[in-house]
């Protein structure tokens, strides 16, 4: 009950559902502003305004805190909390009569310019009907809500916050559509393409790529991403142009916005991540340690570790060992710059002549050519094979249609999803370009500059290109001898294939291809004469 003397304060509570409705809308102050006339109509003077942006279906709200502790400061029934409507003090019936039992026990008054509140039981019944009917419209819009978003998602439109590389664009047919945010889009297609085809090798370095990119954006203090962000990015198909919710039953659909990257991709990139996993990434592998993971020890064929070791004056110095236990050569360290000459001097080794980079290059120059010409022969193929998935979906749903066992029906569903899948993936490839991103002489060019001059590379490179190095130049890791340095190296295919050819084609002999000439006093040689003209002379 309120007290005999009439309360002269009075604060006011303002909600709206959202920070966006504070950004682009006026709902805040247009409450505030009817519950000031109310309270010089009321003859209050407003102490105090308290105002939230989060859903009213929620009890605890930050602004409602506050009040309720100013509440608690003041002598019970001396303060009034005016709101401009039901719905702003609450839109849930139980956190309705929990927030009023609440504000009844910190002393204050709840007062409306839209409906009056009392104690008895008829007001009481009102108040929780105004309250349930809160509840309900909440309720309603957030199935509305939630209906047209699925029905957006269901045409291949994006509904959420637009992903990293992408923005939302205002356009004429489409309506909010999502587009490439450059220049992010281009480092995150550069990143995933790598990451999907092994130049890089795992999402540890992955995300390295990204950390060294100053145009991407960072969210640590130290100018760096999440993992996290990394792993969410891997696994989102949305980047491929597509469109997926599980939750909501939205299966994947092609989507109007313009992919980063191809579905094939896609697919190599959740292979790669469902594989067997790689080792985290460490603090030791640095600039000073380019051949850690590459490098086996000889006598036990492990691998080395690498670590810095401090000298009497402090200075530190990078040094390889073995960190096999029953292994001979167990911590006995190896100088960094000892590996790195031996190693300087086998990749120089590999450089293959000019003459035979030639040779190497026409070839693969015809296969190129070659294989352009079988594109048109693919697309026919595809175009078969999604007709001949395209038959078996028919049959398959034809089976369904009589199926009666619940597990026959799943299984029939599972498969025509597979397919459904499989029929994506075609269609994918049969929509992209065909020609190449890169030209054939760009392409080249790039193949030339390595093959030729590989140590270039590896000696002005960053580590990321240092360890591309190592997965173009070697099929395994690098055996090392404490004594007698690098044993044979098990090189990639390419360089593989340079020493086949080289082996097999001999050198012409400087003699010439004639037989050498014998002694001519053993030989019964008659001199013939020379005719005047040898250019003329015809065989019989």
């Amino acid at each position: 009950m309120i007290g005999t003397n009439k309360p002269r304060k009075a604060v006011i509570y303002t909600r709206v559902s959202g920070a966006k409705q504070v950004r682009e809308g006026d709902g805040l102050a247009s409450q505030e502003n009817r519950c000031r006339e109310y309270a010089t109509y009321k003859d209050y003077d407003v102490v105090e305004v308290f105002s939230d942006d989060m859903s009213g279906k929620f009890e605890r709200r930050p602004a409602m805190d506050r009040m309720l502790a100013f509440l608690r400061l003041h002598p019970k029934d001396s303060v009034v909390v005016i709101i401009d409507d039901i719905s702003r003090f609450a839109r849930d019936v139980q956190a309705h009569i929990k927030l009023r039992q609440t504000l009844s026990e910190a002393g204050g008054i709840l007062e409306s310019p839209s409906i009056e509140f009392g104690e008895d039981s008829d007001s009481r019944l009102v108040e929780h009907m105004l309250a349930s009917v809160a509840q309900h419209q909440r309720e309603k819009n957030a199935e509305q809500t939630h209906n047209r978003m699925k029905g957006r998602m269901m045409n291949g439109y994006a509904v959420f916050s637009a992903p990293i590389g992408y923005r939302y664009e205002k356009t004429k047919t489409h309506g909010k559509l999502l587009v490439r945010d450059e220049p992010v889009a281009s480092i995150i297609q550069e990143g995933l393409e790598a990451y999907a085809s092994g130049r890089i090798a795992s999402q540890a370095e992955l995300k390295r790529f990204f950390d060294a990119q100053p145009a991407f954006p960072k969210e640590l203090p130290n100018g760096q991403i999440r993992q996290q962000k990394v792993s969410d990015m891997i696994a989102r198909v949305i980047y491929a142009g597509y469109i997926e919710h599980d939750p909501w039953g939205v299966t994947r659909r092609k989507g109007h916005h313009e992919p980063i990257i191809s579905l094939a991709t896609y697919e190599k990139i959740q292979e790669r991540k469902n594989a067997r996993p790689i080792a985290a990434a460490k603090q030791n592998i640095h600039e000073d340690f380019p051949l850690r993971g590459a490098l086996n020890c000889a006598c036990c064929n492990q691998p080395m570790t690498a670590c810095w070791s401090r000298s009497g004056t402090g200075k530190r110095y990078p040094y390889y060992w073995c960190q096999t236990r029953d292994c001979s050569q167990y911590r006995k360290s190896i100088r960094a710059e000892k590996i790195d000459a031996g190693f300087e001097e086998l990749l120089k080794g590999m450089t293959p002549s000019q003459n035979l980079l030639s040779i190497v290059t026409s070839m693969l120059s015809d296969a190129w050519d070659q294989r352009a010409g079988q594109r048109d022969n693919g697309k026919a193929q595809i175009k078969r094979d999604i007709a001949q998935l395209d038959k078996q979906q028919d049959s398959l749903l034809e089976k369904l249609v009589d199926a009666t066992n619940a597990k026959v029906v799943t299984a029939y569903e599972s498969k025509i999803a597979k397919l459904e899948d499989e029929k994506l993936l075609l269609s994918d490839k049969l929509s992209q370009n065909s020609k190449p991103k890169y030209s054939k002489a760009e392409i080249f060019e790039l193949l030339k500059t390595f093959l030729s001059n590989p140590w270039n590379i590896w000696e002005k490179g960053n580590l990321l290109l240092r360890k591309n190095v190592l997965r173009l130049a070697l099929k395994e890791p690098l055996a090392y001898d404490r004594e007698n340095g690098f044993r044979t190296p098990q090189v990639s295919e390419i360089f593989e294939f340079f020493e086949k050819v080289t082996s097999k084609c001999e050198m012409v002999r400087v003699k010439g291809l004639e037989p050498p000439r014998q002694r001519r006093q053993n030989l019964n040689l008659v001199r013939l004469p020379i005719p005047p003209h040898p250019h003329l002379c015809q065989p019989r």
